[in-house]
């Protein structure tokens, strides 16, 4: 049987969306890996001020559980983490990845002082920082200075574009409150990623293209895509035990995420399309323990569907 010719252009591995791993190679020669940080943050939505308990599927850390300890300095925490992968990879560039809780959400110049501490970081070629979109007023000047002397992306968690969910996840912001936040960047240097999770109490699959058709409309510059998975000391937990959190199945999610990525831009950097759970905390699903099977299913699928990132993008 003749092979199929890849319609997909920003490939060197025959994928059909556009890695991670290829932007760092074009934009900084070189294999990138993100180092997790945690500066002891809190969100809106933990600590009263929009809400209390976090979104349902939040651990403890806010997922920062792969990050060293905040009583760390970045500097100790970036050491702790890239000694991790020494073995792995060689000559690899760096980005500190600000991942726990809401990173914006803090006194400007303590900020400040975190940031810069992990753009100089030896290897070091840009600084991600995850936080949420109601919560940017406050960091604009910081972040603007910032990308000054380096890249810096600026990741924000959507998860949804449906209010009624974003209710039921306990998410505390709209979606219409998720726009102002993302036009607020407009105007800086900075690279704006959405992060969205498929799978989420009451959606369907219709829903979930939804979300990446919103997306799609806001021209991101990343995407983020994870199953939703249940952790143990999680409101997720309680609702999965009780019978109230279906999960998708691997074939379910292989298809709603395959589907997604024909409907984003095709320039769009895909950030992720697996997540992963704190080591020994995941309860459900099993199968997203297995994330190159899960990113090979999608190749499959897309092959075999004829499909690729931005085919269906208007």
């Amino acid at each position: 049987m003749k092979k199929k010719i890849n319609p997909y252009p920003y490939t060197d591995n025959n994928k059909r969306y556009l890695t991670f791993d290829r932007f760092t190679k074009v934009t900084y020669g070189r294999k990138c890996a993100k180092l997790p940080v945690d500066i002891g943050l809190s969100c809106p939505n933990i600590d009263g001020t929009k809400g209390a308990g976090g979104c349902i599927y939040c651990s403890g850390r806010g997922s920062g559980d792969f990050a060293a300890s905040p009583s760390l300095s970045v500097t100790e925490q970036l050491d702790a983490a890239a000694e991790m992968i020494a073995g792995k990879w060689r000559g690899t560039g760096f980005i500190p990845y600000f991942q726990a809780h809401t990173n914006t959400y803090g006194d400007p110049e303590y900020l400040r002082r975190k940031f810069f501490e992990a753009a100089g970081y030896p290897g070091a070629v840009a600084v991600s920082i995850a936080t949420r979109a109601d919560c940017l007023d406050g960091a604009l000047g910081v972040i603007e200075e910032l990308s000054r002397v380096t890249d810096v992306y600026i990741e924000l968690g959507l998860q949804t574009a449906s209010d009624e969910t974003a209710a039921r996840i306990n998410r505390c912001m709209t979606t219409e409150e998720f726009v102002r936040g993302w036009e607020l960047l407009s105007g800086l240097k900075v690279r704006r990623c959405i992060h969205i999770i498929n799978g989420l109490p009451g959606e369907d699959r219709e829903q979930m293209l939804d979300t990446a058709r919103f997306c799609a409309s806001l021209r991101p510059d990343m995407v983020k895509i994870h199953m939703l998975y249940v952790t143990d000391g999680t409101v997720a937990r309680r609702m999965y035990d009780d019978g109230e959190l279906p999960l998708l199945t691997l074939g379910e999610y292989v298809e709603i995420t395959s589907e997604q990525l024909t409907y984003l831009p095709p320039e769009t950097v895909i950030g992720r399309l697996t997540g992963d759970a704190p080591q020994g905390g995941l309860i459900a699903p099993e199968w997203t323990r297995k994330k190159i099977c899960v990113l090979n299913e999608i190749d499959k699928y897309m092959y075999r569907r004829d499909l690729w990132q931005g085919k269906e993008y208007k």
